[in-house]
């Protein structure tokens, strides 16, 4: 298996195999022109608002694209957190109301419902990938299921459909992090309720934005809890006098009503270089081309008799492969000295793959993987 990217397309240091993509993918090449064009426009003073927002406009069509949804459902927002915030905020919680999701479930997932006040949110937790363990925790008070399409921590990959179901079944929401299987895999975004994902990883974007999706099929009437001057209808980002504050505000009647102040502009930029990379690769293929390796280093994995916390069928697992161990750090940085870029932390090893690996990477992970466990 060749690469299926060419990785002179990226900033990749000379001679290393990177496995990193479910932390920080490596930068495209075409990502300073990028940063050029917005500093030029930046610097163009009133006039350079309106290519900014011609950017804004064509990331939201590239994001769409790539999740299935129209242009009119796809917002920004800073990072994954602040999404699952306005969203949370947004709803009228009552004492005794419960959200369900993975007790190994992402922080910024969590963290929107565990601290939220007046009430307080009952949290009740059980394995994702067990839609019967799901179901038993989830009861006419439950008003969120929030889950990852593929786990950070062990790259398990849950049945959206069956949590689709069973957040009909008790009219939840279902709230979805893409952020580990969009830029990989297909990406059917209409699943949920509203969704999320971070930009720097295998979307090949970087920190700083992240897309937010909301399903107005379903939920035409939603508005977050709070605004800025850059989601009020009729206040545009080039300027169209000013709001009757008198009047009552209005949100922007489609998904930029998540973004309240100015979008990361830069970031946008750079997002939009790396949705037109991929948008020359079919989606199935990347899927297919990355998950050969993890099936491949799974074997290995196999034959050697060390675990691995990633189920094996290519189904039920993403583009990562993850071992425990509890010399992580250690482990992760004798590989880097052998030249294999991976990533630890949370007590595991995470090896993760995008189109711009082989199956020679597999190779070389393999004996440093080998070398670096007889440490």
């Amino acid at each position: 298996m060749e690469p299926l990217f060419n990785p002179a397309d990226f900033r990749l240091p000379a001679g290393i195999t990177h496995v990193c993509a479910a932390g920080e993918t490596p930068f495209l090449r075409r990502h300073a022109q990028a940063f050029e064009a917005y500093a030029e426009d930046k610097g163009l003073g009133h006039r350079g608002r309106e290519p900014q927002e011609a950017q804004i406009e064509r990331a939201r069509v590239g994001a769409a694209a790539l999740w299935g949804v129209a242009p009119g459902d796809i917002g920004f927002v800073s990072n994954v957190a602040e999404g699952v915030g306005l969203v949370v905020e947004s709803l009228d919680w009552r004492p005794g109301d419960n959200a369900v999701m993975e007790p190994n479930e992402y922080p910024s997932d969590v963290g929107p419902l565990a601290l939220r006040r007046n009430p307080s949110i009952e949290l009740r937790f059980a394995d994702a990938m067990d839609p019967a363990a799901m179901a038993a925790q989830v009861d006419a008070r439950t008003r969120v299921i929030a889950v990852s399409a593929v786990s950070y921590l062990n790259a398990q990959r849950p049945d959206l459909l069956a949590l689709r179901r069973m957040a009909d079944s008790v009219g939840a929401l279902l709230v979805v992090d893409f952020t580990q299987a969009s830029g990989w895999m297909p990406i059917e975004a209409s699943v949920a309720d509203f969704a999320f994902s971070a930009c720097y990883k295998w979307m090949l974007g970087t920190t700083g934005v992240a897309i937010a999706y909301w399903n107005r099929a379903r939920l035409p009437h939603w508005a977050p809890n709070s605004a800025g001057w850059f989601n009020i209808d009729g206040n545009s980002i080039t300027g169209s006098g000013k709001p009757d504050y008198g009047a009552g505000m209005r949100l922007k009647p489609d998904a930029m009503r998540f973004t309240r102040g100015n979008p990361a502009h830069a970031a946008i930029y750079v997002l939009n270089e790396a949705l037109d990379y991929l948008r020359q690769y079919d989606m199935h293929a990347v899927q297919a081309h990355v998950q050969g390796l993890t099936v491949a280093l799974l074997g290995r994995l196999v034959a050697h008799g060390i675990a691995s916390t990633t189920p094996p069928e290519p189904a039920r697992h993403g583009a990562s492969v993850c071992v425990e161990h509890a010399r992580t750090s250690a482990i992760v940085e004798a590989l880097y000295a052998r030249g294999v870029y991976a990533w630890g932390g949370r007590g595991r090893i995470r090896i993760s793959f995008h189109g711009y690996n082989s199956l020679a990477d597999v190779d070389r992970i393999e004996a440093a993987l080998l070398a670096s466990l007889a440490d």
